[in-house]
Formats: structure tokens, sequence, C-alpha cells
């Protein structure tokens, strides 16, 4: 199980493939911001399109996985504990305590506290395997790093209390538990079924908790209005679940197989920039120089890491 988890990533052509993979993941994912946006403009509570967003996901790849099962139901029973795990923490373990971390903080804040993941990533690596990261990685990991507050606008009023700070630490936790889990070689689980699994299980659980009042569900037929056009709020949150969902994951899954579970966590680091060009378009929120200082310094690290990770592989 170790080894499946910490092995290098692929060389060559495969780590490209891989890259390709996380790009398709992270602006997916980052999609889902300004769309639940919208949403929420309209009335919609945030658990509610997450709950719509994700069973969506689930039930778009549930033909798919079943495909790729070919009546092999054993894999699922071996893989029990995994697909729990993943469904509890990599789905609904990222979205609700993220829903409570802006609940008491700014969302840039939250932010910028679940995107320390990486660090979490290569120190668990480190101290539990003994996988150093090479000095390229590092320099790579701290120009990622240091680009996220100049892209997420953290600025010195920004309200910071310990109860916030708990959750958006248990969101960037749940976004580790994405990265190891999705990164497992080992079960002979197809991606799909993996994260159909998962989201149909996180869904499941989400609903639940919205059920017993855990989180609000509210939900509106209102129009969702954008920077220049209006429309009807089903096809942004078929999108939600279509790509921001069913998409992301699954490239997600196929991304951190070929990276390695430490170079896919520092590519994710590409969603804060590319939701920051989706709320441009959609929301009108044009970003400011520092803004794009602070892209500039992520897609630099990015390869960075990558070249790091490369010639640790060689």
């Amino acid at each position: 199980m170790i080894s499946s988890i910490t092995s290098p990533p692929k060389p060559g052509t495969e780590m490209g493939l891989g890259l390709g993979y996380a790009v398709v993941s992270t602006a997916s994912f980052s999609l889902s911001g300004p769309l639940a946006h919208g949403l929420m403009a309209a009335g919609w509570s945030s658990a509610a399109a997450t709950v719509v967003r994700v069973l969506t996901a689930g039930l778009v790849l549930l033909p798919i996985a079943l495909v790729q099962l070919r009546g092999r139901w054993n894999l699922l029973r071996r893989n029990a504990r995994l697909l729990t795990h993943y469904g509890l923490f990599a789905v609904a373990g990222v979205q609700l305590t993220y829903f409570n971390a802006v609940s008491h903080m700014e969302v840039a804040v939250a932010l910028l506290i679940q995107n320390t993941a990486p660090i979490a990533v290569t120190g668990w690596l480190w101290s539990r395997h003994r996988q150093r990261p090479p000095g390229m990685t590092v320099v790579g990991a701290a120009l990622g790093l240091a680009g996220l507050p100049l892209v997420v606008g953290l600025h010195s009023e920004a309200g910071i209390g310990w109860v916030g700070i708990g959750w958006a630490l248990a969101s960037m936790l749940g976004g580790v538990a994405f990265v190891l889990l999705s990164s497992r070689t080992d079960t002979a689980l197809p991606g799909t079924v993996l994260a159909t699994s998962g989201l149909l299980i996180g869904g499941l659980i989400l609903l639940a908790a919205g059920i017993v009042g855990i989180v609000p569900l509210r939900a509106t037929a209102n129009s969702i209005a954008f920077q220049d056009f209006t429309v009807p709020w089903w096809p942004p949150a078929l999108v939600l679940g279509t790509v921001t969902a069913a998409l992301a994951y699954v490239s997600g899954i196929a991304a951190t197989r070929l990276l390695g579970p430490r170079l896919a966590a520092f590519a994710a680091l590409l969603e804060v920039l590319t939701g920051l060009v989706f709320a441009w378009y959609l929301l009108g929120e044009t970003p400011r120089p520092i803004q794009l200082l602070g892209g500039l310094l992520i897609l630099i690290g990015v390869v960075i890491v990558r070249r790091g990770e490369t010639l640790r592989v060689a």
C-alpha cells in the first residue's frame, strides 16, 4: 500500500499527459466557484448547490463506471474502505469544512489556507516515507506558494478567527486526502469507478447532513445573472455536475496516478489561477496587476516542481 501511494511520477510522455489531465481537472474545479456564486446569489444555499453538483456527477458517471466494472463487484467489496474514505474525506469532507470555514472568515483567507495542501503532502511523504524533495522542487514550491496570497488578494484587515482557521485546515486535509487516495495504484479500481463511488457516497453524506440540519439546504428556480447574460437555474447546475465535478474528479484521479502525489498537489495550485480567469469572464471581477503577478509565480513554480520531479525520477 505504501509503495502505491508514494510511487514516483512516470517519466517522459506519461508525465506530460498527467500534467494535461491536471490542467483539465484544475480548470474544471475552478469553474465551480463562479457558477456556484451565481446560484447562491439567486437564493441557493452553498450546501444545496454542492449536493446537486456531487450527486449529478455521480449519476452521470455511473453508466461508464458500470461498463468499466464488467460485473467485477468483488472490486467494490475489496475496496469498500477506500471508497468510503474517498467519499467521506475527498468529497463530502472537503465541501463541508470549506463551507464552515468561509462562514467564519473571508473566502480569500480560507482559500489560502486550503491551498497549502502541497506542503502537507510533501511533509507527509518526507516524514512518513523518507521521500525528501529535491532542491529544485523546494524552490518551485516556494515560488508557487508565494503567489497564492497575491492571487487571492489577501490583505491586512482580513478577519481571521481560530474557529475559521480550524475549519480551513480541515478542508486542507481533505485536499490532501484527495491527492493521496486518488494516487492509489494497487486497487485495480478504474479511475471512473473510484470517482463515481466517492461522489455518490459523498453526495449522500452531504444530503444526510442537510436533512438533519448540519448544513442548510435551500434552492430556488430564480434565473441566474452573470456579467453579460442571464440564464435559467438548470444550465449552471448541470455544468456544475458534469464539468466541475464529474470531469474534474475523473481527470484529477488520472493526473495523480500519472504524476504521483507531490507533483499533482502542486499542479493543483493552478486552480487558483484558472478560478481568477473564470471569475473575470463570468462575474466581471477584473484581476489586479498584483494578482497577475501571483498567477505568474504559480505557473513558474509548477514548472520548476515538474522539472525537479523529473530529475528525481531520472
